[in-house]
């Protein structure tokens, strides 16, 4: 069974359209462009694209915005921090900053889906500076790629 939370939402744009799931399983929601006329993102540029929503995370929740697959894969645009944070205490318009990473420009429509949004839950670390930390482990100091295989 999946758990469900309620997260408060407000249209804060006519041309708002709610996040929806695809499927019932579905981990992200779609987030749609509340635009009223198409954006052009030219290749390797970054535009803000508007939801025309703001949410009330819960606290000890946070929204997090994911590339769409299919957007990514097929044409190229990506959020350009990679995985955007709604916090629980931000209350303004959740903006999609996209990049362009193809060699052609993109155009983006009105109401088309643009990123995915999923809610989580997270931990606060309690930070606590030691002089070691505690035994070796098989992994040890190695860096990236350390864990592959050759």
């Amino acid at each position: 069974m999946i758990e469900e939370k309620k997260v408060k939402i407000k249209k804060v744009k006519e041309s708002a359209v709610i996040p929806t799931y695809g499927t019932s399983e579905a981990a992200g929601a779609d987030i749609y462009a509340a635009t009223t006329e198409n954006i052009t993102i030219e290749p390797g540029e970054t535009k803000l694209i508007p939801t025309g929503f703001s949410l009330e995370v819960p606290m000890g929740y946070a929204g997090l915005i994911y590339a769409r697959s299919g957007l990514a894969s097929k044409r190229g645009l990506a959020p350009a921090n990679k995985v955007g944070v709604v916090d629980s205490d931000y209350r303004g318009e959740v903006m999609v900053s996209l990049h362009n990473h193809s060699n052609v420009k993109q155009e983006i429509e009105p109401k088309e889906r643009i990123a995915q949004l999923i809610i989580t839950p997270y931990l606060k670390a309690n930070f606590e500076e030691v002089v070691s930390l505690e035994e070796d482990t098989e992994r040890g100091t190695g860096g990236f790629g350390s864990t592959g295989r050759k």
